[in-house]
């Protein structure tokens, strides 16, 4: 079973952030651009303080009238952020977002940086195609 290191590592492990100060509407802005649902509020000194998704824009934003333009991205983010580890495998992290409820789990690594962001559907993809490979195999092995 692939880790959420190795999962990282092959979708190239970039990071979109904002700041909590950054204007929701510059935030769902840059989430259009990159064609992200998510993007991690980090603060000026480094450390992982929120995340903001498209659910929270709909629910805090939309749904109470607030302006996109005036309100800052830590006013509706998501705190605390519950990260997974990069040793962690894939069946492991999907279990940890169905409990939780949520579609996307950022990464840390051994020293407790963040290396990366993993969505439930790169969840998906990765299972599906570990359980490709192994029909691949038993094919094999039946056809000798």
């Amino acid at each position: 079973m692939q880790t959420l290191g190795q999962l990282v590592e092959a979708k190239g492990g970039e990071i979109w952030s904002v700041t909590p100060e950054t204007p929701v509407l510059d935030a769902i802005s840059m989430m259009a651009e990159k064609g992200i649902g998510a993007l991690l509020v980090i603060n000026a000194g480094g450390e992982l303080v929120g995340m903001l998704s498209e659910r929270d824009y709909a629910r805090k934003v939309i749904l109470k009238g607030r302006s996109s333009r005036s309100t800052p991205a830590e006013a509706i983010m998501s705190h605390p952020v519950v990260c997974a580890r990069s040793a962690q495998t894939v069946d492991q992290a999907m279990g940890l977002m169905t409990e939780k409820r949520f579609r996307h789990l950022p990464v840390v690594n051994e020293a407790e940086q963040l290396i990366g962001m993993v969505s439930i559907g790169d969840l998906v993809k990765s299972i599906i195609a570990e359980q490709q490979h192994q029909i691949e195999q038993l094919e094999h092995y039946i056809a000798g």
